[in-house]
């Protein structure tokens, strides 16, 4: 008999009652450091108290009007991603998934309101991971994602990850724009070079096609910048949010040139939920707190703490452990082990972790976590290593 929850999920045997900080806490009363953050969800922890004030101050006052009214949090929030982005305007969403409908359908739209209804592809490229939607999924391309959910949403051109050959031979007049991810999440940690970014925002004003950036992993403060793409000095034309932008509360959103909006009219496009007062409550909270120069400051501190202990880890576990990958607090050890047997280790001794492709295990920890949590996630990662080393031998 199928369970009452539709079995989709391989979890893990751990049920969290609660949580404070880095840490969780097993229903049998156990304490866990969360490495993982709900995969790069909880940008500032369990409970953070200005949050949990935010949500409560709103809950009081109004939880859900729909999108036929003005609502003034939603307001305020776009006003300030506007104000510290590229962007001119905001949509949000509920998910990093509806962040990806958008991103495709605002593409299309803008060439289809041009004249030019048949450029409508779009570049994507391998490990790549845009959420499980149709065009989530089409976008991917990968036969994990896709095999059995055909037909497929056409549309897309899927080359190899660094290509630059494949790249300059896709490009024709039936390219609607490019998306990829500053650095691949579930796709193993991987970073585009900086150079590489660059090199697609010149290719694009070059031949006119718009770019796509999803920051869904790597945005809101995650790499030591407020987004990834701007330790390249690069901007985008359309940018995919969502996780961390809510610090746990479900809320995504598109941000987008006025140009590349343009398209975008009233009626194109729409969300039950999406901005509403509860989430951009929390998430102008965020804002505040992950936007100012001095918490990515400390952020890029705490990363440089966490990455020069986690080689001298490497070092100590050689047989485990390949090699650290990453930006700011978005980081991975490349294993030499099997990843998910770190991952499984890691749950034994109260640790953690998020298995990605590439063998390698993530570690995304909340944004304010302290160096006497970084101490004691070295601790217990090489307790967990010391075990797969154990087995292994």
């Amino acid at each position: 008999m199928i369970a009452s929850i539709l079995p989709t999920y391989a979890r893990a045997p751990l049920t969290f009652t609660s949580g404070e900080g880095a840490w969780l806490t097993e229903a049998d009363g156990r304490r866990f450091l969360d490495l993982g953050a709900g995969i790069a969800v909880n940008a500032l922890g369990h409970a953070h108290p200005a949050l949990v004030a935010a949500l409560t101050e709103q809950a009081h006052a109004l939880w859900h009007v729909s999108n036929l009214y003005n609502i003034p949090a939603q307001q305020t929030l776009a006003d300030a991603l506007v104000d510290r982005t590229f962007a001119d305007t905001v949509f949000f969403t509920n998910s990093g998934t509806e962040a990806c409908e958008l991103a495709v359908k605002m593409a299309r739209k803008y060439w289809y309101d041009k004249g030019q209804p048949d450029r409508t592809e779009i570049i994507t490229f391998s490990g790549a991971f845009h959420g499980r939607s149709s065009a989530g999924i089409a976008a991917a391309g990968s036969e994990k994602m896709t095999k059995g959910f055909g037909p497929l949403l056409p549309g897309f051109t899927h080359l190899e990850f660094g290509d630059h050959a494949a790249l300059n031979a896709a490009v024709s007049d039936t390219i609607a724009a490019i998306l990829i991810e500053p650095i691949q999440g579930e796709g193993g940690i991987r970073q585009v070079p900086d150079q590489c970014l660059k090199g697609l925002r010149d290719l694009c004003d070059a031949q006119g096609i718009l770019l796509i950036f999803d920051e869904v992993q790597c945005g809101m403060g995650r790499t030591g910048k407020l987004f990834a793409h701007e330790w390249a000095g690069v901007t985008p034309d359309i940018m995919m949010v969502a996780k961390g932008i809510g610090g746990g509360f479900p809320l995504g959103a598109v941000l987008a040139t006025q140009d590349a909006a343009s398209g975008m009219t009233a009626g194109t496009h729409g969300s039950t939920y999406g901005g509403n007062p509860l989430a951009c409550a929390v998430g102008t909270k965020v804002m505040e707190i992950v936007a100012d120069d001095a918490f990515l400051a400390q952020v890029n501190r705490t990363a440089g703490l966490l990455r020069q202990k986690l080689e001298g880890l490497v070092a100590t576990y050689p047989d485990v452990f390949e090699s650290v990958r990453g930006v700011g607090l978005m980081l991975g050890l490349k294993c030499k082990a099997v990843n998910t047997d770190v991952v499984k280790a890691g749950y034994a001794v109260g640790v953690l972790t998020v298995p990605a492709a590439d063998n390698v295990i993530r570690l995304l920890p909340p944004l304010n976590i302290t160096p006497a949590d970084i101490d004691t996630a070295i601790t217990l990662l090489a307790a967990a290593a010391h075990q797969v080393q154990g087995d292994n031998a």
